[in-house]
């Protein structure tokens, strides 16, 4: 790097640190210390050519990622972008305003936002995802980078992203910690062991290296090392200091998400010295990867996978077969990415027995073992999902309750994903109650915008799985275990938010509303009672959320009793 170039570089440092301090003074809330300490990180990696990227396209296939982990640290992400001239230095100032789309934590509402994060510990498991997805799925040579904390180092997600990454030898996942010392209450676990951050990732796998956080030659000398590994993930432990370039905050305490009051700003203003506010520099723009004379663009690999896609036979079900609803869920699974070739499948070492494993046979390729770490799987298929890829995630549905905080913060960033939990309830039984969801339609109800499915039957759950793939949001198919009867005719439709009437009459005294497996038993409740001359009316709920309301209603009317019959409990069931 030329010396006028690291100069100009430095400068821009400057006018950064006066955005970030100022923007957090004028919020009157922020994380400024948190934010200073990544400056050199991300100025080098944003405008040495590290980080390709069109800002002009910001979807585009060949734009590398940037994902805040530590998204705390939300103050220099604008800024970067700011400095890249890519939103007006003013915007700055409405920080943190109920209005403004730079939230104190980056969301999908500012454009160049690729995750929406907060939560700690997620963001490299995200980037894993896309990884996978760029170099598994699209197959470019994109990178993904994300800027990690250290305090953000004790999460287990952390280390099971970085155990499957290994694995999958993702050499574009490259992630940067900023090893700053200093948590929300005093020094992190390691403080400024660096060594010891560095064994942990090689031992993980990965290769790691260190850096001083603030010298923009050493941090460049990283940056090229990274791209230049070809084998395996890599991560940059940088040792930095909270609230550089201000001596009064700089490695203190208790200045964790703390904004300077106005005469603390005076003074660090004026420790800064003079800055250039028209000072502005350019983001490196993205290889166009190509096959052939054609640009690789999203639709061209969708082309492309559809016509390498395999086909299986069609599966009918006859009535009064029994056949588990999770069987089903397979069978549906392979139908639907036969149709679309953007579905993929995630499974938690368990998909001989979610039968996620019947579509894994016809589309390897499209399958990705997560092994036993539902957290990580969860954060992934948001991932794959954001670079356009539609995941249907399944494991036991009484572990799908690990990853609630991942699927929580799905829904800020606009993620359609199906979740798939099978045996869930009391009805599994013998394998006893710490196996037996019992909450987990509360959990995925209470998803905004979300759709629960409960379907009875290995006709309602084939169709519904299909179904799913079309639904722009978080949806939960509730999959039995056990074999049940099927109930319905191959060609019957099951609308999102519909549901069943199969036994009606005009002396109905009670309507049983039940779904998934207690359908069953109201059908059996129904034969026992209209041999004692009491004439029931049932309806299979398959969809929770939307509830079919309607119906619901009309029966009550008709019928003046309802009797709800659950496998969860009351709170958040479908009573």
């Amino acid at each position: 790097m030329q010396k006028q170039n690291e100069t100009q570089l430095e400068e821009l440092n400057k006018l950064i640190r006066y955005w970030i301090i100022t923007m957090t003074t004028t919020a009157g809330s922020g994380h400024p210390s948190s934010s200073m300490s990544g400056v050199e990180l991300m100025s080098t990696l944003f405008f040495k050519g590290f980080l390709r990227y069109d800002p002009k396209k910001p979807e585009s296939i060949n734009n590398d990622r940037i994902i805040f982990s530590k998204g705390h640290a939300a103050p220099l992400y604008y800024a970067m972008w700011a400095a890249a001239g890519e939103i007006e230095a003013e915007e700055l100032g409405t920080l943190r305003q109920f209005w403004s789309r730079l939230e104190g934590h980056p969301t999908l509402h500012f454009p160049f936002t690729d995750v929406a994060t907060g939560s700690l510990g997620q963001g490299l498991s995200v980037g894993l995802g896309m990884a996978l997805a760029a170099d598994k799925l699209d197959k470019v040579g994109t990178y993904t980078w994300v800027f990690l904390g250290d305090s953000e180092m004790a999460e287990g997600q952390i280390w099971e992203a970085m155990e499957l990454a290994a694995y999958y030898k993702c050499h574009n996942l490259k992630a940067i910690v900023d090893v700053n010392r200093l948590g929300q209450r005093g020094q992190t676990m390691l403080g400024h062991d660096l060594e010891v951050y560095k064994s942990r990732a090689e031992s993980f796998g990965w290769s790691a290296y260190i850096v001083d956080g603030h010298n923009i030659q050493e941090i460049e000398a990283a940056y090229k090392e990274a791209i230049e590994n070809t084998d395996k993930p890599t991560i940059i432990f940088a040792k930095t200091f909270k609230g550089r370039g201000v001596s009064f905050i700089e490695d203190k305490d208790n200045w964790h998400g703390r904004a300077l009051d106005e005469q603390e700003l005076q003074k660090a203003l004026k420790e800064i010295g003079p800055v250039n506010e028209k000072l502005r520099a350019s983001i490196a723009q993205p290889i166009i990867y190509k096959k052939g004379d054609e640009e690789v663009t999203q639709d061209t690999v969708s082309k492309e996978q559809q016509e390498s896609g395999k086909s299986a036979t069609p599966v009918v079900y006859e009535e009064k077969d029994t056949i588990s609803s999770r069987e089903a869920y397979g069978n549906g699974l392979t139908e639907a990415m036969q149709q679309n070739s953007r579905i993929v499948i995630l499974d938690a070492e368990v998909s001989n027995s979610t039968k996620s494993a019947t579509a894994k046979k016809v589309f390897p390729e499209r399958f990705f073992e997560m092994y036993i770490a539902e957290q990580n799987m969860a954060s992934v298929a948001v991932g794959l999902a954001l670079r356009g890829y539609v995941p249907y995630v399944s494991s036991f549905a009484a572990f799908l309750s690990r990853a609630h905080d991942q699927i929580r913060m799905a829904q800020f960033s606009n993620t359609q994903m199906i979740c798939v939990g099978t045996h869930p309830g009391v009805s599994i039984g013998a394998d006893g109650s710490s196996q037996m969801a019992l909450e987990d339609l509360a959990f995925f109800r209470a998803i905004l915008g979300s759709v629960v499915l409960y379907p009875s039957d290995a006709t309602s759950t084939h169709a519904l799985t299909v179904a799913s793939a079309s639904l722009p949001s978080i949806v939960y198919i509730r999959a039995t275990r056990e074999s049940t009867p099927v109930l319905y005719a191959s060609d019957e439709e099951f609308p999102i938010g519909g549901s069943k009437i199969l036994c009606t009459s005009i002396d109905d005294r009670v309507t049983i509303v039940a779904a998934g497996i207690t359908v069953h038993e109201a059908l059996l409740a129904y034969k026992i009672l209209k041999e004692e001359d009491i004439v029931v009316r049932v309806i299979d709920a398959y969809s929770i959320k939307p509830i079919d309301a309607r119906s619901i209603r009309a029966a009550a009317a008709d019928t003046h009793n309802l009797i709800v019959v659950e496998d969860h409990y009351p709170e958040g069931g479908l009573g």
